[in-house]
């Protein structure tokens, strides 16, 4: 059985200053992904599939060259399109990002709405799996697109209580062939426990 998984990027060096896109991984984020690298449970990728956002690049970057896979950017499978607010703070952006997940047929305060973010983000996985080539497949990308993706494929409505854990470097699984959840969010350190 080919097994598909989505990790969410880890922790990032936060910058006002700085576009979100560009932002890339703190030190504890990086240390995170080099102890993931060196776990087993990877073995058998022969795929990495990553965002083009800096933060997801550098995780990818980091297993790839553990594993030694070539990395796949994929642009459009960034996270939900926020531009419109640029950097909001952490307690703002937590109700904003309620709101995106209660309203996904609403653009809130001018993000991307959740039901074209998903479908988004389906298209990119779908076409990449259509590809049939053997062994595991591992994505690399972002803490909203990866709830939609989970909920699309769970068989759940959006709903923020399918969000991963806070701190990112999560990552569930589903089964290649019958698109089937083998497990929800777990933080990258317990996924092969």
């Amino acid at each position: 059985m080919s097994i598909v998984r989505y990790l969410t990027h880890p922790q990032v060096q936060i910058d006002p200053d700085v576009p979100v896109p560009q932002w890339g991984l703190s030190s504890v984020g990086r240390t995170r992904t080099e102890a993931l690298a060196n776990a087993g449970w990877l073995a058998n990728t022969t795929q990495i599939i990553s965002s083009g956002e800096r933060k997801a690049i550098e995780t990818a970057e980091i297993i790839a060259g553990r594993l030694g896979v070539m990395i796949e950017i994929r642009d459009a499978m960034h996270e939900n399109d926020r531009s419109a607010t640029g950097f909001l703070k952490p307690d703002e952006f937590e109700k904003v990002a309620d709101q995106f997940f209660a309203q996904p047929h609403l653009s809130v305060r001018g993000w991307e709405r959740a039901i074209d973010a998903q479908a988004r983000i389906v298209r990119e996985v779908e076409a990449v799996l259509v590809r049939s080539r053997p062994g595991d497949v591992l994505f690399v990308g972002h803490g909203a697109v990866g709830t939609l993706l989970f909920c699309h494929y769970a068989g759940h409505p959006i709903d923020r209580i399918h969000d991963q854990p806070a701190g990112g470097g999560n990552c569930f699984a589903f089964a290649r062939e019958e698109r089937r959840v083998l497990h929800g969010w777990r933080r990258m350190e317990e996924i092969g426990t």
